[in-house]
């Protein structure tokens, strides 16, 4: 047995407690490499979240003193268009031609089929910037853009631009003057203070109506439809034989009324009746008594099946041309649709039922103060970091006013130009005068629905434009369409039913923070945004547990 000296034992107790100290040391880093890379990406994520919301600054677009011919522009130019392809050739031709005038300008287009896309795709690359340049789009749209700072340029200066503004001395080609724009549709691109778009297209809502039934039923058609009429009339329809087939059309089908957009439906009938809806500055006020009485009115039909939706029926044209609706509300722009002698429609031949369609405007309350909401696409232009790139873009922007645009693309559908100038020109009076000529190009329906919006223009509206304005019309609409189905599925409503849907909708559409000053419409956050806050929850979450980890280690 052999006995340390103090010497040695002195010693060998350093040794052990450097190796200690060592070990206790490596460990050390290894947390702080491991905290280090956590905090790494965290700080990394924050950074890009921040992005995601565009409020990365943007330096504001001031109008150069000329445009630059010299370099080459290429600019994106995102556009809706559904199945006609009458709509795309005229964007492939305006581009075309465009790109003559201005040869140092590339366009390339991005085809959409659906609003909502456009929208959700801008939002998500607003923050990576990489928006198109120019977009068709909707001020409720835009009203969000806006959320990042000098995302959206504002057009008041380049309008009043003796060079480049409307009518400009520099233009290549012969745009409207300001006075030639349609006042009522230019003032729906204003957002706060100043226009943030230009319209491109306007249409509004129209009840095609199959004339022939009415009159079966023993009705008149009146000259203004109204909202007591149209429910009396689809209620009469409903009667069965013995056989339980509609007397009506002989069908075991009948759906008297049908409207497309809920939310459109919603709006209207708040504003005949000057009820609230909201603020221009935001403030919400649909939860009111008379949407009350109008979800029981909805209720009521619905219960006998007298009334139906796009979302749960399907396109009203399809039931209309059928023979198995009297009443469908739609798009003035979907005139091509209705009717016996629609030539675009989704059903086939032999399911037709010949009958004589009127156009209407939708059912009012009141037939000496008619009230009719107004839409359609505008276009908007991006801010870029080059304001030549900008200049560019506006170009081609004022380029799709000019006539043979106008006009062109008015005539696929029931729209009706934006300007003054292309509706006085020669050949759109044409267009309107060859009405019912054929029933493709001068289909009697859609010329009759252009009309009607031409005749109508004092008596439109439209909705309040702010940051979480789109977040209220589709809680407009889902009410509707809640209290429909809810019917169908034999549930009572009543005034416990009601409040319920107000508290639900209130808080699905996150309408008690819409229309605050800075506040983002987050009810619309960008999938980009939801990926990284997932990942900075897990990484925090990491970051706890690991520091856990080496506490507990260090006890033992």
């Amino acid at each position: 047995m052999s006995f340390l000296g103090k010497e040695e034992k002195t010693a060998k107790k350093e040794t052990a407690i450097k190796e200690t100290v060592k070990i206790k040391n490596g460990k050390d880093r290894a947390r702080k490499k491991r905290i280090g890379a956590l905090g790494v990406f965290l700080l990394s994520a924050a950074f890009l979240l921040s992005g995601c919301h565009g409020s990365r600054a943007r330096k504001e677009f001031e109008i150069p003193e000329s445009f630059d011919t010299s370099r080459q522009y290429e600019i994106t130019f995102w556009a809706k268009n559904d199945t006609n392809k009458a709509q795309t050739n005229i964007y492939e031709n305006a581009i075309a031609s465009f790109e003559e005038i201005y040869p140092n300008i590339k366009v390339n287009m991005r085809l959409y089929t659906d609003y909502g896309k456009i929208y959700n795709d801008v939002i998500t690359n607003i923050s990576t910037d990489t928006a198109p340049n120019v977009c068709i789009t909707y001020p409720d749209h835009i009203a969000t853009y806006l959320t990042g700072d000098g995302v959206v340029v504002a057009l008041d200066k380049l309008f009043e631009d003796p060079r480049y503004g409307f009518g400009g001395s520099e233009l290549r080609y012969d745009g409207p003057q300001r006075e030639e724009m349609v006042d009522a549709f230019l003032e729906e691109c204003v957002i706060g203070d100043a226009h943030y778009a230009i319209p491109y297209m306007r249409s509004t809502e129209a009840c095609y109506v199959n004339k022939t039934y009415v009159e079966a039923l023993g009705y008149e058609l009146p000259e203004v439809l109204t909202w007591d009429y149209v429910w009396e009339v689809s209620e009469a329809a409903m009667a069965k034989d013995a056989e339980g087939n509609f007397m009506l059309n002989g069908q075991k089908v009948m759906i008297p009324f049908i409207y497309k957009s809920t939310d459109n439906m919603m709006i209207q009938m708040l504003r005949q009746q000057d009820a609230g809806y909201s603020t221009e500055e935001g403030t919400i006020e649909i939860f009111n008594d008379t949407t009350k009485e109008i979800l029981y009115t909805v209720a009521e039909h619905a219960g006998t099946g007298a009334f139906s939706t796009f979302k749960i029926s399907s396109y009203p044209a399809n039931f209309l041309n059928a023979g198995q609706c009297i009443f469908a509300v739609d798009s003035t722009a979907g005139a091509t649709w209705m009717g016996s002698d629609a030539p675009l429609s989704d059903i086939s031949e032999d399911k037709f039922v010949d009958f004589e369609t009127a156009v209407k405007t939708v059912p009012q309350f009141d037939t000496e103060h008619l009230q009719m909401i107004s839409q359609g696409p505008s276009v908007c232009i991006f801010n870029k970091q080059d304001p030549q790139e900008v200049l560019a873009s506006w170009l081609f922007a004022q380029y799709l006013l000019t006539n043979d645009v106008q006009v062109a693309y008015a005539e696929t559908e029931g729209y009706v130009p934006v300007t003054k100038k292309a509706m006085e020109s020669a050949a759109y009076v044409d267009y309107l005068d060859r009405i019912g000529e054929d029933d493709n190009a001068h289909y009697e329906v859609k010329i009759l629905a252009s009309e009607l919006l031409t005749e109508h223009v004092d008596d439109t509206f439209v909705t309040p434009v702010f940051n979480g304005s789109t977040s209220l019309r589709d809680a407009a609409g889902q009410m509707i369409e809640s209290v429909t189905k809810s019917v169908r599925r034999k549930e009572t409503v009543d005034d416990a039913y009601i409040d319920a849907l107000y508290d639900k909708m209130n808080s699905l559409y996150r309408l008690d923070q819409t229309g605050q000053a800075g506040q983002k419409d987050f009810g619309k956050m960008p999938t980009a945004s939801v990926i990284l806050l997932v990942f900075l929850a897990v990484a925090w979450v990491a970051l706890a547990l690991l520091w856990i980890r080496d506490r507990k280690k260090e006890k033992h």
